[in-house]
């Protein structure tokens, strides 16, 4: 082999390098758009109270501490799926009730442990991210969280 690449060997290099890999790429986004079309998000399922939970959910900053679907702070709990773990995900009234109860509690007041901050949430705020964690609680995670306990 020749000891020195010439101009025309490096830019025939150059050249059939990024053919591949636009080629590489093309394909890949063609396969994309073909193949992975349907989605993991539950949409006929959105209602209004879902978006003001999302909203509620937003205005607080639940992100910064809990994770929803592997996404946010991993200080505190996941809440994908919480419902499912409290298991009132099939009764809307009873996630309802659990999630005002554990609200309401917060902070326990136990030494050593993270402790949640007081929110007073309305009723109707309640609901609304109750119908929030119950419509997440639906969402085909593909396997997330990779446990029960989140």
């Amino acid at each position: 082999m020749r000891e020195v690449m010439t101009k025309s060997m490096a830019r025939n290099i150059f050249y059939g390098g990024s053919l591949f890999f636009i080629l590489i790429f093309l394909a890949l986004s063609a396969h994309s758009h073909m193949y992975i079309r349907s989605t993991s998000t539950n949409a006929e399922t959105l209602t209004a109270s879902v978006a003001d939970g999302k909203h509620v959910w937003e205005k607080h900053a639940c992100i910064n501490c809990h994770s929803i679907l592997g996404e946010g702070a991993y200080f505190a709990p996941e809440l994908g799926n919480v419902m499912t773990r409290w298991g009132v995900q099939d009764d809307p009234d009873a996630a309802f009730e659990m999630l005002k109860g554990w609200m309401e509690a917060q902070p326990t007041g136990i030494e050593g442990r993270r402790q949640m901050p007081r929110f007073d949430l309305s009723d109707t705020e309640m609901r609304n991210l109750s119908d929030f964690l119950l419509w997440t609680n639906t969402i085909d995670t593909q396997g997330w969280p990779p446990n029960d306990a989140g």
